[in-house]
């Protein structure tokens, strides 16, 4: 009984040293503070770094140059359209309300169908309805001086007159979360509507033809390859698809219980 005891004693010294000598004398590593939020200085923002936010926000975040490039031919070039936008204006297929050519590139990122390029409509549509998504809202969900941004880019880009005005301020993302915070989807295809998924697949009625046809897809695939397909789309690249069609960060905006809601509904067609 008493080498028991001994040894529990010591066993219990020993503890208690080195717990005593890793809180003192190791240090300890500390997880580093996250990234301040990148603000914009509206009072010294000059037009050159406001096009060049465009530019990036085109070939990043906007995920344009997915779709709006020469090799794959899903969507029309843009490099004329800032020079093209007020010829569009006096097309007898125009069915939107904008007056200018500046007014014509903002309302075809926020309502693309009120123009669609010849050849470039959703199949079926008779080119009356653009397979493009409103990129204000979404899984993109460019705000007011993003857009802008990405029009004076393209005015630019044209060799045209800049008419975009310099915004007077960019509200953060957190602030705008916390005043319109987004309500989660009940159905799935609310989710489909809300994150732009018919933009490029045929899912939930709708006809999008830049990504594979998910109609069936729940007789080829089980869940977690669907999960997966949502949450890390370039781990399985499907037979005939490019890498990098669809933005990689659409498992750090869509809530847990949509992703569940839309892996069920894919599961059940088939």
């Amino acid at each position: 009984m008493k080498t028991f005891l001994k040894v529990v004693i010591f066993s219990l010294a020993v503890i208690i040293f080195y717990a005593f000598y890793a809180g003192s004398m190791i240090p300890q590593v500390k997880p580093a503070p996250p990234p301040a939020e990148a603000k914009l200085d509206m009072g010294s923002l000059t037009m050159e770094q406001f096009i060049q936010m465009g530019d990036e926000i085109f070939h990043g975040k906007g995920t344009c140059e997915l779709c709006h490039n020469p090799v794959g031919g899903r969507a029309p070039l843009l490099d004329q359209a800032g020079k093209v936008a007020e010829e569009r204006l006096k097309d007898s297929r125009y069915k939107g309300k904008a007056k200018t050519g500046e007014e014509y590139l903002r309302e075809s990122m926020v309502e693309p169908s009120a123009f669609v390029v010849v050849g470039f409509g959703v199949t079926g549509t008779n080119d009356t309805q653009s397979p493009m998504p409103n990129v204000s809202t979404g899984a993109i969900g460019l705000k007011g001086f993003e857009v802008d941004a990405v029009i004076a880019y393209l005015q630019q880009k044209a060799g045209v007159t800049v008419t975009v005005q310099l915004p007077k301020e960019a509200p953060s993302a957190a602030a705008k979360e916390e005043a319109h915070p987004a309500a989660p989807a009940k159905t799935a295809e609310e989710v489909v509507n809300k994150y732009g998924c018919g933009a490029c697949h045929k899912i939930a009625g709708q006809q999008g033809a830049l990504g594979p046809d998910l109609t069936k897809i729940g007789a080829k695939k089980n869940k977690d390859y669907l999960r997966r397909g949502i949450l890390n789309p370039n781990a399985d690249i499907a037979p005939g698809f490019p890498a990098g069609m669809m933005p990689p960060d659409y498992g750090t905006k869509i809530l847990a219980g949509e992703v569940e809601m839309l892996v069920d509904y894919m599961a059940k067609s088939k």
